[in-house]
């Protein structure tokens, strides 16, 4: 079976994680543009970075059969400096006609703060002038379920919004409802501190189904591995699910969402 990473963060990982994903029958990989670890010094580094993630990783993922995309925009932890944030939105145009950049993202909040809501709008103004597929953060722990409620709210009440284009990630049992009800996508993060054990995340698709589910394993600069996502697959096959459902989670529903831009080239098998 063929499996698509939705979430991971590449620049992270060393090319012996793509040879392994490889192995594990990963044909293609998207990853969000995020924070590095550090705050970046100037816009200039995010331009440095955005030139990375666009044209060196699909490079490095080819060598292994692997189909490597991107997202593009100021992350939400970085987006409390207004400043910095409009310098960086005012050269995201030039990326997104890249072959492998995919739409705006992963765009959201971090602490909830006045100026993260600002940038997450300014982004989602961005996204909708560029016809844009939308990826959106969601904040760890204790903020996650108001940080939600926040960004629901602002893109409910706008009518320039195609909700089937728009994806809220690091899903969690108790704000996932709330976005599948409003019509939205949602994937779920294995990450072995913040977010979802694979346990967790099978729990979640038993009681609220496949229609407009992801799993992805995000795979940064904390505890976390590539290989989470076999770990939800075997726990799916432990439990005895169908193999073609198992199929739709993880290979068909990215094709899916991801296939609303005609740069991917990835198809469902049905």
């Amino acid at each position: 079976m063929k499996i698509i990473e939705p979430h991971i963060h590449m620049i992270a990982r060393t090319t012996q994680d793509y040879e392994r994903m490889a192995r594990m029958h990963c044909v293609a990989c998207c990853e969000p543009a995020f924070w590095a670890g550090y705050d970046r010094t100037s816009a200039a580094a995010f331009h440095d970075y955005f030139t990375h993630i666009s044209e060196f990783e699909p490079t490095r993922a080819a060598q292994y059969g692997i189909d490597h995309y991107c997202w593009i925009c100021i992350n939400p932890k970085e987006a409390d400096d207004l400043e910095l944030a409009r310098e960086v939105i005012s050269f995201i145009p030039e990326f997104l006609d890249k072959p492998t950049v995919l739409g705006i993202g992963e765009i959201g909040l971090n602490k909830n703060t006045a100026n993260e809501i600002k940038a997450f709008e300014m982004q989602v103004d961005l996204a909708v002038e560029y016809d844009q597929l939308i990826w959106i953060h969601t904040p760890h722990l204790d903020d996650k379920l108001k940080g939600v409620k926040i960004m629901l709210d602002l893109l409910n009440n706008r009518s320039d919004i195609d909700r089937n284009r728009v994806l809220f990630d690091h899903m969690e049992e108790h704000t996932i409802e709330m976005v599948l009800d409003a019509g939205y996508w949602a994937a779920m993060t294995i990450y072995p501190i913040t977010k979802n054990s694979p346990e967790r995340c099978i729990d979640t698709i038993e009681r609220y189904g496949k229609e407009k589910i992801l799993c992805d394993a995000s795979g940064d600069w904390g505890p976390s591995d590539p290989a989470t996502l076999h770990d939800a697959i075997f726990e799916m096959r432990m439990r005895g699910h169908r193999e073609e459902d198992i199929e739709d989670i993880f290979y068909n529903n990215p094709c899916r969402f991801y296939g609303q831009n005609s740069k991917f080239k990835h198809k469902p098998v049905r």
